[in-house]
């Protein structure tokens, strides 16, 4: 049963990456998971219903990502660094998913629901950077939460240039934009 709905998840994410989620029908995702129309209402009671469920367990597995480099006993800049590889290497490990939660999600009225669980990416950069800050290692002249919202934004314009194809997405792109991402947002935060 649960396989089914994975099956239906994964071929939405593939059929709203390749024809975006408002030129997508209900029967094109079934056709992609190779199951009946009708079943993916046993699971979802709609498209937007697939959707949202596509971002909210994607985001929810990020988070707990996050939160564990958060409550790891390293220095903050390390933390920081950690949060920025887990972002940027999504788009090697599932380019449709990122692609999807970039131009489909970030950009939608059913974001709204999920602002709080949005917020959170942001809050844990935010306590990372109040760490480094306590530590000694980052600068006190700056403030936190909208340091978090700038080391954020600047990752998610790398994925979004990937998603549009403006920016190389190679495996060395990748460790150059992992690299040049850190070094940018540890050296305006060093003290």
């Amino acid at each position: 049963m649960e396989d089914k709905r994975r099956q239906l998840l994964d071929a939405a994410v593939r059929v709203f990456a390749r024809r975006g989620y408002h030129g997508s029908r209900v029967g094109d995702i079934a056709e992609e998971a190779g199951v009946a129309h009708g079943l993916l209402y046993h699971y979802f009671s709609s498209k937007e219903e697939v959707l949202g469920t596509v971002f909210s367990e994607n985001w929810g597995e990020l988070l707990a990502r996050f939160r564990s480099v958060e409550e790891a006993d390293e220095p903050a800049a390390e933390k920081l660094a950690a949060l920025a590889k887990i972002l940027l290497r999504t788009w090697r490990n599932d380019p449709d998913l990122v692609t999807v939660m970039v131009r489909e999600v970030a950009r939608s009225a059913h974001l709204q629901a999920q602002v709080l669980e949005v917020r959170e990416a942001f809050a844990i950069l935010q306590r990372v950077i109040e760490q480094g800050q306590r530590e000694g290692s980052f600068r006190a002249d700056v403030d936190p939460r909208f340091a978090s919202w700038i080391v954020y934004g600047g990752l998610e314009e790398v994925l979004t240039g990937w998603v549009l194809g403006g920016l190389p997405d190679g495996e060395d792109d990748v460790s150059t934009a992992e690299r040049t991402a850190i070094e940018i947002a540890l050296r305006g935060l060093a003290v």
